[in-house]
């Protein structure tokens, strides 16, 4: 059966978050070949609600449909100062108890706090609210300098855009990163942005050809087997070393170093999934980690198992599709 995504809906709706969901799990994606999730956008009071907009929105469903849900996204909350209903609280205790995945975008993480299922735990939200989620909840770990966060089987992200990369990270983890690339190409975004980025970054992603630092991340992306180095990435962008590390790390949110193992990793993780009867020293040689050790190094830093674990579970996943 396909993975089942339960959206909720309430009155005063966050527009973008919702969209960002439906967007993810409710359009059909035939093109991708895969069972693609099934879902149902469910209200958490009697409708029509109000959206953000002065849209107005009638869900199919109600909290009962959340029983049946493999993961549940709340896409923000209307007041970080009003407790959610209890019957909502309930529904999402339940969920937890049973092993079903919870996302919140942006003031959604007060939903979940109000549960009682941040406790003890990591989490973030947008970064107007740390200070009130920290007084209201203090036993959650606040984790401020992120995108979003997973702690276990729930995964909490920052405001808005970062919910995106929620989403996508979620996608990464149920179908691979070859699916994921491609769903990323679809909605015109990163393929892949890491939750640990910082969320204040100084200035956009660099995306003019003629920014020099977007020129030298283009030109790394073309040979991630080369021997790649600081000094010759600040080369290419005709900057001084220092000059070049300060200028990425504003644009990027990431050291040139990490973003190059990063951009690396993906690339692994794509050849394992697309070519199958590719050697692991091969895969680790083509996408420049130079060798298995240091690819399996480089996997486990990044939260994945071993790359021959990676592509055991990717093809068993892709042979129990329809």
């Amino acid at each position: 059966m396909p993975h089942h995504v339960a959206i909720l809906a309430y009155d005063r709706l966050c527009t973008f978050e919702f969209g960002c969901a439906v967007e993810l799990f409710a359009l059909e994606r035939p093109e991708l070949q895969v069972a693609w999730y099934s879902h149902a956008v469910c209200a958490v009071e009697a409708g029509p609600l109000r959206a953000a907009g002065g849209l107005a929105l009638q869900a199919p469903h109600g909290l009962d449909a959340m029983d049946t849900a493999d993961t549940i996204v709340i896409p923000g909350w209307r007041d970080a100062d009003e407790a959610p209903p209890s019957a909502l609280l309930d529904a999402l205790r339940r969920a937890h108890a049973r092993g079903a995945r919870l996302c919140s975008i942006c003031s959604g993480a007060f939903v979940l706090a109000h549960a009682g299922l941040l406790d003890g735990r990591r989490a973030t939200t947008h970064w107007r609210y740390f200070d009130k989620l920290a007084s209201h909840f203090p036993a959650i770990a606040i984790e401020q300098d992120v995108l979003y966060v997973e702690d276990g089987n729930i995964i909490t992200s920052a405001g808005s855009a970062a919910g995106l990369d929620m989403l996508l990270h979620l996608v990464r983890s149920d179908f691979g990163a070859d699916i994921a690339n491609k769903v990323a190409q679809r909605l015109v975004l990163p393929a892949h942005r890491d939750g640990d980025q910082a969320q204040l970054v100084a200035r956009p992603l660099p995306q003019s050809q003629l920014d020099p630092i977007a020129r030298t991340m283009d030109w790394a992306r073309e040979n991630l087997r080369a021997g790649h180095t600081l000094a010759s990435m600040a080369d290419q962008a005709k900057m001084g070393v220092r000059t070049f590390q300060r200028r990425f790390k504003d644009r990027t949110g990431a050291s040139p170093l990490d973003w190059l193992v990063r951009e690396r990793v993906m690339l692994a993780a794509q050849l394992l999934e697309t070519r199958p009867g590719l050697a692991i020293e091969a895969v680790a040689d083509l996408a420049g980690l130079g060798s298995p050790e240091s690819l399996r190094r480089h996997f486990r830093s990044h939260g994945l198992p071993s790359p021959a674990r990676y592509r055991k579970h990717r093809q068993l996943t892709q042979a129990s599709m329809p």
